[in-house]
C-alpha cells in the first residue's frame, strides 16, 4: 500500500469569537493548509469535513463540508462530511489516510471547524450531551452513581449536581478521576501539575487558547467545578478550525519545497461494553497503531492527548503505554511530561488551554505534531523530536469512549 505522507497544516487560534461563523473558520485554515504545502485548490482531488454542532445551532445538516468548500471555489470532487463526537477531526484524517492508500486520490483536504461559544449558554453546555445516547441519559446517570458506590474517597462539602453549569462530560471525567484516586491512590495535587504543565506549555503557543502560565497553588485554587476537578483542569468552550493537505508518496516525489512528515499509523475504532476493570479502548487501540507502525512507546518523541481535562491526560497516558497503569500521576509530578522530560505531553497545551472546539481539536493535534516535528514550534520545540503520536477520543458510552483515533507520524 502506499505511504502517506502530510505536506501541509493550517489552523487558527482557538478561541471565542462572537462574530466568525463555522464556514468562515473552515475557509481559513484550509487557506493556511493550502498554503504551507504549496499547493492551490486545484489541487485537491477530495476532502473529509468535521463539525459536530452547526446542525443543532443553526440547522445546518447534511452537507456541511461542501458548503465551507463552495465558498472558496472548491467543488466537483468528492466530499465526505464527518461526525464522529471529540473524534471528528481525526476521523476525517482517518478517512483521508485510507484513500490515499487505496489509491483512490494523490491529494486530499482533511478539515475540521467548530463554533461553539453561543448567546445562549445553556444550549451551549446542552449540546455537549448529544455526544452520548440521549435515550439513555437517565441509564447513564445510574451508571455514575453505581460507580460512586465502590468508591472510598471523601468528597468536599459542596458538590453540586451534573447539569450544575457545566457540560456533562466533566462529571463523566470527575467520575473517573475519584475511581482512579480510589484504586491507585492519585491525588488532586498531581491531576493540579498535569494542568499547570499544560498551561506553560500553552504560553508559549501562539494559537492556544488560554496563553498564562498558572502555578499548581493557583490550579488547586481555582473554582471548583466537579471533584477532583478545578475550572482550570477543564477544556473550556471556544471555536476555532484546523486542516491538514495529505498526499501520496509519488505525488510527493513531484514537489519541489516539501516538508512531509510520513504516517506511519491511522487507526480507527469504537468503544465496547465493559466494566472499570476490563481492557480499555486505549489500550486496545494504541497497541494496534504500534504493531501497524513498527515502533513501541518508548520510541514516541512526544505525543497530544485528548485531555478535555486533566483526568483525561493522566489516563491515556496510561493507556498508551508511557507509564504502567496507576501510575500517570506520579508520572506527572515528576515532571516527565514536561518540555524537557522523557515523553512531552500536549506541547500545544493540550485540549485543557489550547482549546476543544470539539469538531476542530483532532486535526489542532496534528497540527502540532507536524509543527514539531518539522522542528519549527518555536519556544516549545521538543529537542530530537523524530516520532510523535496523537490520541483523540469522541463521546461517551457506558465507561469509555465511544470512538477514538491514533495516529503516529514520523520527521522525514
Amino acid at each position: 500500500m502506499n505511504d502517506v505522507f502530510v505536506i501541509g497544516v493550517g489552523m487558527i487560534r482557538f478561541n471565542k469569537y462572537p462574530d466568525k461563523t463555522v464556514r468562515g473558520m473552515g475557509v481559513e485554515a484550509t487557506n493556511l493548509a493550502l498554503k504551507d504545502a504549496g499547493l492551490t485548490k486545484e489541487d485537491i482531488q477530495a476532502a473529509y469535513v468535521s463539525n459536530t454542532f452547526w446542525g443543532m445551532y443553526a440547522n445546518q445538516h447534511s452537507i456541511r463540508g461542501e458548503i465551507i468548500l463552495r465558498d472558496m471555489g472548491i467543488d466537483g470532487i468528492p466530499i465526505v462530511n464527518c461526525e464522529n463526537a471529540c473524534a471528528g477531526a481525526s476521523t476525517a484524517m482517518h478517512l483521508g489516510v485510507n484513500a490515499i492508500k487505496a489509491g483512490m486520490c494523490d491529494v486530499v483536504l482533511a478539515l475540521g471547524t467548530e463554533k461553539i461559544t453561543h448567546e445562549n449558554k445553556a444550549l451551549a453546555l446542552g449540546a455537549y450531551a448529544s455526544c452520548m445516547d440521549v435515550e439513555n441519559l437517565d441509564k447513564a446517570l445510574n451508571l455514575f452513581i453505581s460507580v460512586s458506590k465502590t468508591i472510598n474517597i471523601e468528597i468536599p462539602e459542596g458538590e453540586t449536581p451534573p447539569g450544575s453549569d457545566r457540560s456533562i462530560f466533566m462529571d463523566t471525567y470527575a467520575m473517573g478521576a475519584r475511581w482512579h484516586m480510589s484504586k491507585f491512590g492519585s491525588t488532586q495535587k498531581q491531576l493540579a501539575a498535569i494542568c499547570a504543565k499544560n498551561h506553560f506549555h500553552g504560553s508559549l503557543n501562539p494559537l492556544a487558547q488560554y496563553q498564562t502560565d498558572m502555578s499548581i497553588e493557583e490550579v488547586l485554587a481555582d473554582r471548583p467545578v466537579s471533584y477532583p476537578l478545578t475550572r482550570a483542569m477543564c477544556a473550556p468552550v471556544g471555536d476555532g478550525a484546523a486542516a491538514a493537505i495529505l498526499c501520496s508518496a509519488s505525488y510527493l516525489k513531484r514537489l519541489k519545497n516539501a516538508r512531509p512528515v510520513r504516517i506511519l499509523a491511522s487507526v480507527l475504532g469504537s468503544g465496547r461494553d465493559r466494566d472499570l476493570d476490563g481492557e480499555d479502548i486505549g489500550e486496545r487501540l494504541s497497541r494496534q497503531a504500534y504493531n501497524i507502525a513498527g515502533v513501541g512507546p518508548k520510541d514516541i518523541s512526544l505525543a497530544e492527548l485528548h485531555d478535555a481535562t486533566a483526568y483525561g491526560e493522566l489516563h491515556q497516558s496510561e493507556v498508551m503505554g508511557f507509564c504502567p497503569i496507576g501510575e500517570g500521576g506520579p508520572l506527572a509530578l515528576s515532571g516527565a511530561t514536561r518540555l524537557g522530560g522523557k515523553i512531552p505531553l500536549n506541547t500545544s497545551g493540550g485540549l485543557e488551554c489550547r482549546g476543544h472546539p470539539i469538531g476542530a481539536s483532532g486535526l489542532a493535534q496534528i497540527h502540532e505534531v507536524v509543527t514539531q516535528l518539522r522542528g519549527e514550534a518555536g519556544k516549545r520545540q521538543v529537542e530530537g523530536a523524530r516520532i510523535g503520536l496523537t490520541e483523540n477520543g469522541g463521546g461517551n458510552l457506558g465507561v469509555e469512549e465511544a470512538s477514538m483515533t491514533i495516529h503516529i507520524m514520523e520527521k522525514v
